[in-house]
């Protein structure tokens, strides 16, 4: 079979093709077998990421079932051990009968400290350290000082939550009639609304307040110092409006650095009879005032003898080696100091709101008599130098006076009652001295002064101190001095001392006017 050219020429371009084609196929299945493989690498790299995260998931679910029947094991342990405390402290109060509320909140707060003491040591150290040395009473500060020091401690807790309450029922009376002078200037805090706040200042007073414009509802609690985590139950619920006062006892303390007593115009008298109806309204309105808060102050001295009487119960509670008569005193005076300090400036503004015509009495006399002498008071002759130049520039019963001028910067009843009765013994140091400068037989026979004497030299130093405010801390003292103390001569010093500002406050009264040529 003869092929012509044409058919030649096509015959061999196929078989070159076939030849180049058979040429390329070992190359391609080269590329195809490595993208293969590239495939098979990323899948087994994907399936080796998703056992990986098969395996997480169950480490994860059995982690989770471990811990879930550790915390169920650790819910078992803290009940167990709450029913064991909490019996420990049933035998502790057994009573026949039912239990009153304040018991059952006694019970409540000795399981807590109970619970506590189970996680903290220092406890039990200060109980071993106590039970080795009885005998020290330095121990019994140091110890009542730390536990205050530690707030979690439910004593603390406690502590917070009754100071919240004191200063919830002060903060809407103190801080009414705030002055209006550019020169009281507030520090700043972190509250929104001062106390001069004008809005606060113009806020009507809630539809449950009295008719004279004073609202005595209990305020919400709120922190003072540190965040107290006992929320108070069974308070009254409150419908007004409450402004935010976050570190309102800082601006509060402020003010009440700057609140004095400001006399009334001397023009007017309280006991001007007028026909005027206005003029009678405006009085029954401040009598209805003064009786709405003579009776606040009652509610707060009792929620204030409360709140002490449970702080040491239940820090005799915590610690028995406290509960002995020495012992006990000292952890009365340490939580008196603790509770009072931040609260005491707002007690007396309470006070003196109660006993202003007693201080406007006082600084009337004391306009009138400031420069009276220890005779016109009827201090014997013999008790006071006769010559002027002997005290060299001074006045007699100096040190005495600026004693008694102290009693103001303390915050704690207690070490007031200290101030007064030190001042008493400076009036019997100074006495005695000025006896000896007037009597040629200075040997001390007898005592230089007597209760008769001792009076007048008081009101002559009561009236030389030039403090109203003296008027309305005796009697705040009088309201949270506990009774022990009242007994012997701190009892004896206190009620010398009110005589002596009764004394005064009389002076300027028509019937005890002193002789005219002694007044300057």
């Amino acid at each position: 079979m003869v092929r012509s050219a044409t058919e030649e020429s096509a015959f061999k371009q196929s078989i070159h093709r076939e030849n180049n084609n058979n040429k390329r196929k070992p190359v391609v299945q080269k590329r195809n077998m490595f993208r293969h493989r590239v495939q098979l690498r990323t899948y087994w790299r994907k399936l080796k990421a998703f056992v990986k995260k098969l395996s997480l998931q169950r480490q994860m679910m059995e982690n989770l079932i471990i811990a879930k029947a550790r915390q169920d094991a650790l819910q078992r342990k803290m009940e167990e051990r709450r029913l064991r405390l909490q019996e420990e402290a049933n035998r502790r109060f057994v009573a026949s009968g039912a239990m009153t509320a304040e018991e059952q909140e006694q019970r409540t707060l000795y399981t807590n400290v109970l619970e506590y003491e189970q996680d903290h040591d220092w406890p039990k150290l200060w109980k071993a350290s106590m039970k080795e040395n009885p005998a020290d009473v330095t121990l019994v500060s140091r110890l009542v000082s730390y536990l205050l020091s530690r707030s979690d401690h439910p004593v603390v807790k406690l502590l917070r939550k009754h100071q919240n309450r004191v200063y919830n029922r002060l903060y809407p009376i103190v801080s009414k009639g705030l002055p209006q002078s550019p020169a009281l200037l507030l520090r700043t805090s972190r509250s929104s609304h001062s106390l001069l706040h004008p809005e606060i200042q113009r806020r009507p007073a809630s539809t449950g307040s009295s008719s004279v414009g004073i609202g005595y509802s209990p305020l919400p609690s709120h922190d003072l110092h540190t965040h107290c985590d006992d929320e108070e139950e069974g308070e009254e619920p409150h419908t007004q409006v409450t402004v935010d006062r976050e570190n309102s006892f800082e601006d509060l303390e402020q003010f009440l650095t700057h609140l004095d007593w400001i006399p009334a115009d001397d023009t007017c008298s309280d006991l001007e009879v007028t026909s005027d109806p206005t003029m009678l309204n405006e009085e029954h309105v401040q009598e209805l005032e003064m009786r709405a808060l003579k009776e606040h102050l009652k509610v707060v001295v009792k929620d204030v003898h409360i709140a002490i009487d449970q702080l040491l119960s239940l820090c005799l509670l915590s610690f028995e080696c406290l509960n002995t008569a020495s012992s006990k005193d000292l952890c009365l005076a340490s939580i008196e100091e603790a509770f009072f300090t931040p609260l005491w400036s707002a007690l007396v503004a309470l006070f003196r709101k109660v006993n202003a015509e007693h201080e406007q009495a006082f600084e009337m006399s004391v306009k009138l008599y400031q420069e009276a002498s220890p005779r016109d008071v009827g201090v014997p002759a013999k008790l006071f130098p006769q010559e002027p130049g002997v005290l060299q520039g001074s006045y007699p019963y100096e040190s005495a006076v600026e004693e008694l001028k102290l009693l103001v910067n303390d915050c704690c009843p207690q070490k007031k009652l200290e101030c007064i009765v030190r001042t008493l013994r400076m009036i019997c140091v100074c006495a005695e001295d000025y006896r000896c400068l007037n009597e040629l037989d200075s040997s001390p026979k007898t005592a230089a002064i007597g209760a008769d004497d001792l009076l007048p030299i008081l009101s002559y130093v009561a009236l030389r101190s030039q403090c109203p405010r003296l008027v309305s801390e005796c009697a705040a003292l009088e309201e949270f001095i506990h009774e022990g103390f009242l007994i012997g001569e701190e009892g004896y010093c206190l009620t010398s001392l009110q005589s002596a500002l009764a004394y005064v406050e009389s002076l300027h009264t028509e019937g005890t006017q002193l002789p005219a040529d002694k007044l300057i």
